[in-house]
């Protein structure tokens, strides 16, 4: 798995059977092993220049898909080494690819990777291109993630909802039926900014957020974008949220003097501020012919690592909703945040392998369920 924040090649080696509880067939998940790389700073440039029209970029998207491809490949199969596997105890690997292009209202969604490259290099089978189908059916493609967390945190003595924070921040409302979509930005506004103000990557645990001020008014800009009022199902990227949009509002003579530190600390609570407006749509929607509160919100991803953005969304989950809610890390639950998403798209790929649906048209808005991916063989 490679996400929006482009911070590095996830690899999670999931063993998945099934187990009946309660009268419901659930998927028995065992995670055996889990192993990240960082990814070349040569290939995130490389991936980040094909975000927008550029000369030669056919070409150059070829190219970069191979070196994207021979990348996961290596790190697979250093995983594998590194934990004594045997590539022929692997039945498939379930590849995302790097969204470049997410434009469903047009029909497509473009995940860059080379599927048969890495099955010649690898020797393994690959299930890529997940989202098409459920475009196709005149879904968003995305979120597929809350199929997942359906899967292994619903749970019968409370209601919970789960958001992974990577680059967009996508929230899954557990139950029947599930519902899930894209809230907004998560990490990959405040990564910019520290990048380009500070030299980081990220903003570890957001201690330079806690350095600034929130700007009210360059919040409140920020969320009068149209995005913010379409009802779901929908989902975005980097083709909306990008340092240009950032820039169409920094730009103007109201914010030009802001300083740094506080517009990281702005950015910070338009991710929290915008989850926890999501939070409170979905209490006051009728889903399944009733209303449910949120009892517990569990965060993956990896603003999760961020104590300071849970902190916000907590404090903006109190003012908006009047009480306070629970905002926890899914490690609680034994699962590490930041496993969650490889995890996930091993399980589509294990459905895809097995026949069986992996979209939730209630989240995505497809007309049904539909088989994803392709497959292409060792």
């Amino acid at each position: 798995m490679t996400g929006t924040s482009l911070d590095g090649i996830d690899v999670a080696i999931v063993e998945i059977g099934s187990q009946v509880t309660l009268g419901h067939v659930r998927p028995a998940l065992e995670l055996a092993h889990f192993f990240s790389r960082p990814m070349d700073r040569s290939l995130v440039d490389a991936l980040m220049s094909l975000q927008s029209p550029s000369e030669n970029e056919l070409h150059r998207a070829a190219l970069i898909a191979n070196s994207l491809s021979d990348s996961i490949a290596r790190t697979v199969l250093e995983a594998l080494t590194s934990h004594g596997i045997s590539r022929r105890a692997i039945d498939a690997i379930g590849v995302h690819g790097q969204t470049v292009r997410h434009q469903p209202q047009l029909g497509y969604s473009i995940q860059l990777n080379s599927p048969a490259r890495i099955a010649e290099i690898t020797g393994i089978t690959v299930v890529s291109d997940f989202r098409s189908r459920d475009i196709a059916a005149g879904g968003q493609g995305a979120p597929l993630v809350p199929a997942f967390h359906q899967a292994i945190f619903q749970s019968e003595s409370e209601h919970r909802a789960v958001i992974n924070i990577g680059g967009i921040a996508n929230i899954s409302w557990l139950g029947q039926p599930t519902l899930g979509y894209d809230t907004g930005p998560g990490n990959l506004l405040l990564d910019y900014w520290i990048r380009r103000h500070q030299g980081h990557d990220y903003d570890n645990n957001g201690l330079w957020a806690s350095t600034g001020n929130l700007h009210t008014p360059l919040l409140h800009a920020m969320l009068s974008d149209p995005f913010f009022s379409v009802e779901p199902p929908r989902s975005t990227g980097r083709d909306l949220f990008s340092e240009n949009w950032l820039n169409t509002f920094l730009s103007q003579a109201r914010f030009a003097n802001l300083q740094a530190h506080d517009v990281q600390a702005t950015l910070l609570h338009l991710t929290a501020r915008s989850i926890a407006l999501e939070i409170q749509r979905l209490e006051r929607s009728v889903v399944g012919g009733k209303k449910r509160q949120c009892d517990r919100l569990l965060v993956c991803g990896g603003g999760a690592r961020n104590g300071h953005l849970l902190e916000a969304i907590g404090h903006q989950l109190a003012a908006i909703l009047e009480r306070a809610i629970p905002v926890e890390s899914t490690k609680v639950l034994g699962w590490d945040p930041q496993v969650i998403e490889a995890a996930a798209f091993a399980w589509l790929a294990s459905r895809t392998i097995d026949g069986l649906a992996g979209n939730t048209p209630s989240v995505t808005g497809a007309i049904g369920e539909r088989i994803l991916g392709t497959i292409t063989p060792a």
